[in-house]
């Protein structure tokens, strides 16, 4: 008997090795196949650029391709339910813009996701100021005038949007939030063609994320009144803060983040994060970023998680303030 018990201990005990051991053997070994990185947005904008520019360098760094999918529609509700409900491995993570894990919490009655509860952030890739923006330069060479003809005409000062619940639409509530103003919102189905009728003159202006206003800064067609951050932009240092024109409080960043469904091993997200911030910390990455707008953010003060339950309190507050009805 004790012949038979020996080997059968031993058989045990190797199984019990394996068993506990293959988590950390498959972490080991991540990645081991292609990865898929979600981006819930169509091709060609600022955040699929981002998620393209880190899948190639996550690709080059780990072995692996990184390939982005684009699943774009329902304001980030097609594309960011894919990567909640995959598994946590590793294989499927997600490029967001900061609008579909916080403002989008407080302006549909129902996600088909949890923001803070359905995702492993691993940090955030980039900031992009938002900044003020006009056509009319002699009318609105300033803040002070923007103010001025808010203050002197309620409600028919028109400002554009990408859509309810966007960084436009939120910097705008935070404009006459913090300013005591009442402004008109025209919503859009997207940035560009918001950008397009400030340009043909159909609205007054545009709270706009830096890069999808920049090249039509360079290129005459837009005045930029001010950015909405604490300090000017280092890609455009001319661009004044609206703080250096006298409003104080309307900072908002529609920054960029990557994210992996809750519960991926630790490792793994550690191993991603090495990675990206190896190349965000790369001078010819770095100079590309800053070219068309963005700042690389991997060194932000406040972890991810932080950022978005934070943002999704004071976006809370500003939509309530408004008195928008969740749709």
């Amino acid at each position: 008997m004790p012949s038979i018990t020996r080997p059968l201990l031993a058989a045990l005990g190797a199984v019990a090795f394996l068993t506990v051991s293959a988590p950390s053997l498959a972490q080991d070994a991540y990645p081991n196949r292609p990865v898929k990185v979600i981006v819930a947005l169509p091709a060609g904008g600022s955040v699929d650029m981002v998620a393209r520019l880190v899948s190639q360098q996550l690709a080059a760094d780990l072995g692996q391709p990184f390939v982005v999918d684009n699943k774009a529609g329902a304001s980030g509700q097609i594309g960011t339910p894919l990567v909640a409900r995959a598994a946590p491995d590793g294989y499927t993570l997600m490029v967001s813009p900061a609008s579909f894990l916080t403002t989008n919490k407080s302006i549909f009655k129902t996600l088909p996701y949890n923001p803070e509860a359905d995702f492993a952030p691993v940090t955030k890739l980039v900031n992009q100021a938002m900044v003020l923006v006009v056509r009319d330069k002699a009318r609105f060479a300033s803040v002070a005038d923007v103010l001025a003809a808010a203050k002197a005409n309620p409600g028919k000062l028109t400002y554009a949007s990408s859509g309810d619940g966007s960084p436009q639409h939120l910097a705008g509530l935070m404009f006459e939030s913090r300013t005591g103003t009442r402004l008109l919102h025209i919503p859009y189905k997207g940035g560009a063609p918001a950008i397009t009728d400030l340009i043909g003159g159909v609205v007054d202006m545009v709270f706009a994320p830096l890069p999808e206003a920049l090249p039509h800064i360079r290129g005459g067609k837009l005045h930029a009144v001010g950015v909405l951050s604490e300090k000017r932009a280092v890609s455009a240092p001319e661009i004044p803060t609206l703080r250096e024109g006298g409003v104080e409080g309307v900072v908002l960043s529609a920054w960029i983040g990557l994210l992996a469904p809750a519960k991926t091993p630790r490792p793994i997200l550690e191993r991603l994060d090495k990675s990206v911030k190896a190349l965000l910390m790369r001078g010819d990455a770095r100079a590309r970023l800053l070219e068309v707008g963005m700042e690389p953010a991997p060194d932000d003060a406040k972890p991810l998680g932080q950022v978005i339950a934070e943002e999704i309190r004071v976006h809370a507050e500003l939509v309530k303030a408004a008195g928008l009805v969740p749709q």
